[in-house]
């Protein structure tokens, strides 16, 4: 099996779709990475594959390798040399970064999944087997809304062939509204129902933060995903806003910047100034000047001593 390098393995999921599993991957994902772990997020979201293009990696394609494929880099490991060649410790550089998506099979960008049930299962079987990842500190897997067939044959595979040490569980992704939360709770029991571990339960949307101003304000309300949390006895991680500058990251490729003053969860936002300079470099390092960051820093923080412990 090619997991049999992987230390630990995270499911995102949610009963409900549009949430915001994808960019909550993405963003575990690159918070691992510049904590120095090397990270593999593979995409099984089969309808609606979108990690390649939250990564700006959508034009590649995957290679071939004796019995599999080769998963599409992101960025590679790097670590901070000072100036006498000694390399500074872990955590001051990046971890490797690699996707796998059914979106670098298709042809074309647009094309249509068109599958019945038993081709997603297989689709998905092979993906577990056939990814060669190597070793890997940590798998993020990325799922389609709901509890159907991809759920089903994921859990399954994992529980078979991945140790009770490799299998770490599962984030689940809300938004604060009710109509969400209500089928976010199926998720959970679903969870229960097939052992796997929650890890903790996110809440994404809490909030908007303005580009113009300075203000956060909660246009979808907040607090509907901490509720639900400790309805069912499970960690809350925390609360995350949308914000603009994010999705120009992904978008445009472009460093976040904010107005002076911004103060997300109780945190001041550090203000830069935008030029042609600031937009250079990898996706990982201009997403540290996120507003999102220092949240998804102190989710990570809380996921990897969970895990490890």
């Amino acid at each position: 099996m090619s997991l049999k390098d992987v230390k630990h393995i995270a499911l995102v999921l949610s009963g409900k779709g549009g949430v915001g599993k994808s960019s909550v991957t993405t963003q575990l994902a690159l918070t691992l990475s510049l904590h120095g772990y090397s990270v593999g997020v593979l995409d099984v979201d089969l309808t609606g594959p979108s990690i390649p293009r939250f990564f700006g990696i959508e034009n590649e394609k995957v290679r071939q390798a004796p019995g599999g494929w080769i998963p599409v880099p992101v960025h590679e490991q790097q670590q901070t040399v000072s100036q006498n060649g000694n390399v500074h410790p872990t955590g001051t550089g990046h971890g490797s970064l690699h996707c796998m998506s059914l979106g670098f099979l298709l042809a074309n960008r647009g094309d249509a999944v068109v599958w019945r049930g038993p081709k997603k299962t297989a689709m998905v079987r092979q993906f577990l087997s056939d990814v060669h990842w190597g070793a890997l500190d940590y798998l993020l897997i990325d799922t389609p809304p709901g509890t159907g067939d991809e759920h089903i044959s994921l859990v399954e595979t994992l529980l078979k062939e991945a140790t009770s040490e490799q299998m770490a569980g599962a984030v689940i992704v809300t938004t604060p509204q009710a109509i969400s939360i209500s089928d976010v709770k199926k998720e959970i029991n679903f969870c229960r129902k097939t052992g796997v571990q929650i890890l903790g339960v996110i809440e994404n949307m809490a909030g908007f933060v303005c580009p113009n101003c300075s203000e956060c304000t909660n246009v979808f309300s907040k607090g509907g995903g901490k509720v639900m949390a400790q309805e069912f006895e499970v960690p809350f991680l925390g609360s995350v806003p949308i914000d603009p500058m994010f999705i120009r990251l992904i978008e445009e490729g472009r460093r976040p910047v904010y107005p002076e003053g911004t103060v997300i969860d109780g945190q001041a936002i550090a203000t830069n100034q935008e030029s042609e300079e600031t937009d250079t470099g990898l996706l990982v390092d201009k997403y540290t000047a996120c507003s999102l960051y220092p949240l998804f820093d102190g989710m990570v923080k809380e996921l990897i001593t969970t895990i490890e412990r």
